[in-house]
């Protein structure tokens, strides 16, 4: 491990914003924060940029960025310090371990911000979008709470549309080139730096904003989602 990450790592523990696998979370967020206001988290967040500027355009709310790379959050997290934001965190885990560290409802809104879109048809179940992970969402997420994905990547914007076909999700906004909406909202507006560096090369911003329904609990599914997913099906 090269010498800036170790100092990096050494700093973020002395953060008060970062938590790293807590213990004890689920249930006690408004101890960390010292109020009860609603929950947004980040998943995959890098440098948390969105969970700072969602911060900064909110601070009536909490917004809590999750990622794995302490070397990422960093950033975010030296940024909110420097800016005394009070109403933003980080919690340094596993997304697939995400269902331990809330209890049912604590979370109020979940954006996922230009996530790996795991491309290779064998890596299907590591797309944060797939069926496995809305389903631990869905274990602490409000009634009626949303889930945001902005991406660059049409692949992962058309795999999200097909399970919210699939599993008959509620949609809420879908929209395949963003920012040729002019009545977008702020929060649309935010950039990371993963959105400039335009992996993709699609250049257009995809984003989808849904509801979680009943239909998720329908695992029989899982299957005709891969078999429709395979590279070389056929569309119907």
């Amino acid at each position: 491990m090269g010498q800036k990450k170790l100092v990096r790592f050494a700093e973020l523990k002395t953060f008060e914003q970062v938590l790293q696998f807590p213990e004890n979370m689920a249930g006690n967020w408004h101890n960390h924060f010292q109020n009860d206001r609603p929950i947004t988290l980040e998943l995959a967040c890098g440098k948390g940029e969105y969970a700072v500027g969602l911060a900064r355009l909110h601070p009536q709310r909490n917004f809590i960025g999750v990622d794995i790379k302490g070397n990422r959050l960093w950033v975010g997290a030296g940024i909110a310090r420097r800016d005394a934001l009070t109403n933003v965190a980080f919690l340094r885990t596993q997304i697939d371990r995400i269902a331990e560290y809330f209890s049912l409802g604590e979370v109020e809104e979940i954006w996922i911000t230009f996530p790996d879109p795991q491309l290779r048809w064998s890596k299907l179940k590591k797309r944060l979008t797939h069926p496995k992970f809305l389903r631990l969402y869905q274990q602490f997420l409000k009634p009626g709470g949303c889930v945001h994905l902005k991406t660059d990547s049409p692949d992962l914007y058309q795999f999200t549309k097909e399970v919210i076909s699939l599993y008959k999700l509620e949609v809420l906004q879908d929209t395949d080139d963003l920012y040729a909406q002019p009545d977008r909202s702020a929060e649309l507006n935010i950039k990371t730096h993963y959105e400039s560096l335009d992996i993709a090369g699609s250049n257009r911003i995809h984003h989808l904003c849904f509801r979680l329904t009943e239909g998720l609990q329908n695992q029989a599914q899982d299957l005709l989602l891969k078999e429709k997913c395979r590279p070389d099906a056929v569309a119907d």
